[in-house]
């Protein structure tokens, strides 16, 4: 992983834009020597979002295995004024 400043970051981002997608490099970068950014690969972006995905869905599972009340979908656009 590289850490660069916004500044030098702006002035080569075609640069940084080719080690991320050709190289496969994260790039962090920062300002006034705050992380504020990554780039990454549009692939690890991928797979950050589908574990994303999968902890969301395990969550929802665990909450539904805790509790047997139900609402039914027209109960809530009821409730909702929908």
């Amino acid at each position: 992983m590289t850490n660069v400043g916004i500044t030098k970051a702006r002035s080569s981002f075609f640069d940084l834009f080719d080690r991320v997608a050709r190289g496969h490099e994260h790039i962090v970068i920062n300002r006034r020597g705050r992380d504020k950014v990554a780039m990454i690969p549009v692939e690890d972006l991928e797979r950050l979002e589908a574990l994303e995905d999968a902890a969301d869905i395990a969550a929802a599972d665990k909450a539904l295995a805790e509790s047997d009340e139900r609402i039914s979908y027209h109960e809530i656009r009821k409730e909702l004024g929908l």
